[in-house]
């Protein structure tokens, strides 16, 4: 991913990206605990290792989606050998497409009764 100014020519995101955008969307986490949010997120269909999660980190660094936390808030809060990250304003634009995308692929969905309408059973 080279940087880009608008999300739209990034989408879609590939299922990794995306689950690492959204265990991002509440705070900075760090690595293992990004990896861990992936897999509660996707109900443990997920599970990201620590290669697919750093390789994937460094393109996101690089194209501006997602930044290293310079300073925590509160150092005591965790092991200083420990990097967080946490999405960038374009970051979450990127997120914000990415999901609007998807809901309308959903939507799509519903119309042609592949999925029960919402409320339903």
């Amino acid at each position: 991913m080279s940087r880009i100014s608008s999300p739209q020519p990034g989408l879609p995101l590939t299922p990794a990206v995306f689950h690492i955008l959204l265990a991002l969307s509440e705070g900075e986490r760090h690595g293992y605990g990004i990896m861990r949010e992936v897999t509660s997120l996707s109900g443990g269909t997920l599970r990201m290792g620590p290669g697919t999660l750093y390789g994937t980190m460094k393109r996101l660094l690089a194209s501006g989606i997602v930044e290293e936390v310079e300073e925590r808030a509160d150092p005591a809060l965790g092991d200083e050998r420990r990097r967080y990250y946490h999405l960038t304003d374009f970051g979450e634009a990127v997120l914000r497409a990415e999901a609007r995308r998807m809901e309308s692929l959903v939507e799509k969905a519903r119309r042609k009764s592949l999925l029960s309408p919402l409320g339903g059973g």
